[in-house]
């Protein structure tokens, strides 16, 4: 499945070290994807006017502010277990605030999922409080993300038995290992195809699948081995490292033909739907 030109031009720019990025290679990297240079000028304007891009006097464009917290999300995918620490069986719990609708609300519901919440009773999310920092850490990261004021972020300890169980069936025990095993296998199999691919070839799959695999990554709950073992997860995170310098070899042409200074491999890894989202 190709990206939408929002979620391409969020994903190529991720990839900068410093500076920007010109037009040029924007419209040219979009249109591997069959995405139209007029579609790729389209979405920068929108872009632009939502805060998800700027652009500098030399009309190259780079991340804007409003872009910051979630790029710096999918970009810290190679350090996540560094977050995880050890469950000791309490819950962070987040209750939204009253009011809210639309755009407010799915802009909360895009936060507490990146953050891995899940949804206990209506408008009460919950998560295992296992991540480094605690739930002083989860609240300033949910607020970068945009939950809404009103929310209120807190520890959740002494369950009732029912909400105990309930909670810890939010997430299926065996569903996210089966995921992450069959994306390494996809992982490890592109692999040895990328050095067999032309130039073109190698540059689209590593951004579709490299892609996924961040998602996959970025988007976990990271929970704890007592509820969801780890195992699967942590062996996608190293396949994804050393895919990620393959990638990094297939765009380093022509990120150099257009001077353009990158950190790593491009991937499709803006969470699904939250460039359009923005954007509006």
């Amino acid at each position: 499945m190709s990206p939408s030109p929002k979620s391409f031009i969020l994903d190529l720019l991720s990839t900068l070290r410093r500076g920007s990025m010109p037009v040029a290679a924007l419209v040219s990297g979009a249109g591997m994807y069959g995405i139209a240079g007029n579609t790729v000028r389209v979405a920068l304007t929108r872009l632009g006017s939502a805060g998800l891009v700027v652009r500098d006097g030399r009309g190259r464009y780079r991340l804007g502010p409003a872009a910051l917290p979630v790029a710096r999300r999918t970009g810290g995918w190679r350090a996540i277990e560094e977050r995880v620490e050890r469950w000791e069986g309490a819950w962070v719990a987040a209750l939204q605030g009253p009011g809210g609708h639309g755009h407010a609300r799915l802009r909360d519901r895009q936060a507490l999922r990146l953050l891995g919440f899940r949804e206990l009773r209506p408008g009460l999310a919950v998560r295992p409080e296992n991540l480094r920092g605690g739930v002083a850490a989860l609240r300033r990261e949910l607020a970068a993300l945009g939950l809404g004021a009103g929310a209120l972020v807190f520890e959740l300890r002494d369950t009732d038995p029912v909400s105990e169980a309930r909670a810890r069936g939010l997430w299926t025990a065996d569903a996210l290992p089966r995921v992450h095993h069959t994306l390494r296998r996809e992982l490890e199999r592109s692999a040895l195809r990328l050095r067999r691919l032309p130039a073109e070839g190698a540059m689209t799959e590593s951004f579709l699948l490299g892609g996924r695999a961040i998602r996959q990554l970025v988007l976990d709950p990271l929970l704890p081995d007592a509820i969801v073992p780890g195992r699967e997860r942590r062996a996608l995170g190293e396949a994804m490292r050393d895919y990620d310098q393959l990638g990094r070899d297939a765009w380093a042409g022509f990120l150099a033909r257009f001077d353009v200074p990158h950190r790593s491999a491009p991937a499709g890894a803006w969470p699904p739907g939250a460039a359009e989202r923005l954007a509006r």
